[in-house]
């Protein structure tokens, strides 16, 4: 009788387990400056350090679910079904980190989400979150730790700053800079996300010239608004039928070579 040999394993033996974790950059244009959303922790490790919203993925959980669970239960934050897509609110996977090297405990994959909304309401903090805020982006960046004294746990740093990249790149190639509007907006105000994501000061006539002209970005809804000092400015939305997150923009509406203090790079 001849001898089979074995089928090799579809998992072998010297495979690695490790924990999964969703970490989430969460950010928005709150005052005209682009603000992410930090945790301090509540246990070690860096227990006191702030930190992105985040967690350990849970059985029978997706990813997503557990993004949004992590962000509900540290920040009192709910992300709307369907955030994926279109609307107001956009959620998308950033990128993958680990497992070695980020974590003192030892090897753990993250997987993180980065989020834009044009306004999440005020955090609070539960879950093992001390305390939850929205902090300006320039004060997270760029040096060690802002008013704090310390950088971000674990390599939370480099999330931030490759969430902050992918919005700023974004938006030069998709209408998704209206994730930060209302959804009826000035071009005033869409100008100045531009600048908040951008960190960089825009000329208001060049600007307007290419939001408008820009085919298949947005759509005059016929009336004024504004509110501010002046003569009330014309509203505008999304063009029927856009999807901010999957919609290129032709031409784009590339940024200025060389970005301002308010979000300096990485």
């Amino acid at each position: 009788m001849a001898r089979t040999t074995p089928a090799p394993s579809a998992v072998p033996d010297s495979a690695g387990a490790f924990p999964v974790t969703v970490d989430v950059v969460a950010l928005t244009v709150r005052d005209g400056v682009l603000q992410a959303l930090v945790v301090d922790r509540l246990l070690e490790p860096y227990r006191g350090r702030a930190a992105l919203p985040g967690g350990f993925v849970l059985p029978g959980e997706t990813l997503e679910q557990a993004a949004g669970r992590e962000l509900e239960e540290e920040t009192r934050l709910t992300v709307p079904a369907g955030a994926t897509g279109t609307g107001p609110w956009h959620l998308e996977q950033l990128r993958t980190y680990g497992p070695l090297g980020r974590d003192p405990r030892g090897p753990v994959l993250s997987v993180a989400y980065l989020l834009l909304a044009p306004a999440f309401g005020l955090p609070a903090a539960g879950g093992d979150a001390a305390e939850a805020r929205w902090v300006p982006v320039g004060e997270l960046r760029g040096r060690s730790g802002g008013a704090r004294g310390a950088s971000l746990a674990f390599d939370h740093d480099g999330i931030l700053a490759d969430g902050v990249e992918r919005a700023r790149a974004k938006i030069e190639y998709s209408p998704l800079a209206a994730a930060f509007c209302p959804p009826e907006f000035t071009v005033a105000e869409l100008r100045g996300v531009y600048e908040a994501v951008w960190g960089t000061q825009l000329d208001a006539r060049n600007f307007h010239r290419k939001a408008t002209g820009t085919p298949g970005f947005l759509e005059p809804t016929g009336r004024l608004g504004g509110g501010g000092p002046g003569r009330p400015a014309e509203l505008f939305r999304l063009a029927p039928g856009v999807d901010p997150s999957a919609a290129v923009l032709h031409p784009p509406l590339l940024r200025p070579v060389s970005p301002g203090p308010a979000a300096p790079s990485a």
